[in-house]
């Protein structure tokens, strides 16, 4: 079983480690609000040339604006992007791969959590369409331009991952649909994808590296999206309680992304998250593995059937330049 390393040292890790960014390149995925918003605020505000991906110009647009009211110097650009249409993913990394020779990181940010049953334009249902297999197949079309680099596939998971499994059987909860079981499988899954990346990745001797980083329990629009779409009110309000009592702040919730995407000395494999109490919260530090994300077995069988939903290629080795 791979055994995966961390970080030396990143006990109280803040931002303010972070060295100039200037002349890379960093793609993220969902930047138009919460965590992935303030991780590409903090991110350009270091110098880095941050691309924000958004299901919308108009999304992406609103993102930029609001960056730019509190800097104007921050070098950015957009890109439509929508996890749950595969052509939109494909479209998007040829617009990509056009436009940049390069990218030194691609962060897999986006998500959505517990809706109720939706499928997506390919027909997967919605959460593990979005969270997973619109990722899957975005890194795979976007991998030669992070090796170019000698970059980091960065995918963002979630304490939920701890009570994931994975359902062969009903991967696409058709038969049995429970919206929070599905989205800790996808959380899961984020895990299963970093650590079976990152060993296809040694076994080529490839030059990028796949971390993985969850934001522990941070207040962001995500946790109210399921309840409206539910038309509860009564759930939404619950959770914006619960976010005011329990959460920390979404820039905070970002700190892991932003160490995972751009902290010094990291190794391949490694899992970042909030060291205070069951992870929710706090300083940010190495996180802990569930042990169903340390299945190869699994992780495997998970690659080849989110091959076969998704047609994605692996170039291995190749590089964009």
């Amino acid at each position: 079983m791979m055994t995966t390393k961390t970080a030396e040292g990143p006990k109280r890790w803040t931002p303010d480690r972070l060295g100039d960014l200037t002349g890379r390149t960093i793609l993220i995925t969902g930047a138009n609000s919460g965590i992935g918003w303030e991780a590409a605020r903090i991110l350009a505000e270091r110098g880095a040339h941050v691309v924000l991906a958004a299901r919308s110009e108009a999304k992406a647009a609103d993102a930029v604006t609001r960056l730019r009211a509190e800097r104007s110097d921050l070098e950015l650009s957009t890109q439509i992007l929508d996890l749950a249409d595969l052509a939109s993913v494909r479209t998007a990394a040829t617009a990509i791969r056009e436009r940049h020779s390069r990218l030194d990181a691609l962060v897999n940010n986006a998500g959505v959590m517990a809706l109720p049953y939706r499928t997506t334009a390919d027909g997967f249902e919605m959460q593990i369409g979005t969270n997973h297999l619109g990722h899957f197949a975005l890194t795979a079309e976007l991998l030669p331009l992070v090796e170019a680099a000698n970059g980091r596939v960065v995918t963002v998971s979630s304490m939920a991952a701890r009570r994931g499994a994975i359902d062969f059987d009903d991967l696409m909860g058709e038969r049995s649909y429970r919206k929070w079981d599905t989205y800790s499988q996808t959380k899961l899954a984020n895990l299963l994808f970093t650590l079976e990346l990152e060993r296809r990745l040694r076994a080529a001797d490839a030059t990028a590296i796949a971390v993985a980083c969850h934001p522990g329990w941070a207040a962001t629009n995500l946790q109210g999206v399921g309840a409206r779409m539910e038309g509860s009110r009564l759930k939404e309000v619950g959770m914006k309680v619960a976010n005011r009592l329990l959460s920390q702040t979404a820039e905070r919730g970002a700190w892991p992304t932003v160490l995972a995407t751009a902290g010094d000395g990291l190794a391949g494999g490694s899992y970042y998250g909030p060291e205070g109490i069951a992870e929710s919260r706090g300083p940010v530090g190495t996180a802990r593995f569930p042990k169903r994300s340390l299945d190869e077995d699994v992780a495997r069988r998970l690659w080849e059937v989110s091959e076969e939903l998704t047609d994605a290629e692996w170039r291995f080795g190749e590089r964009g330049d």
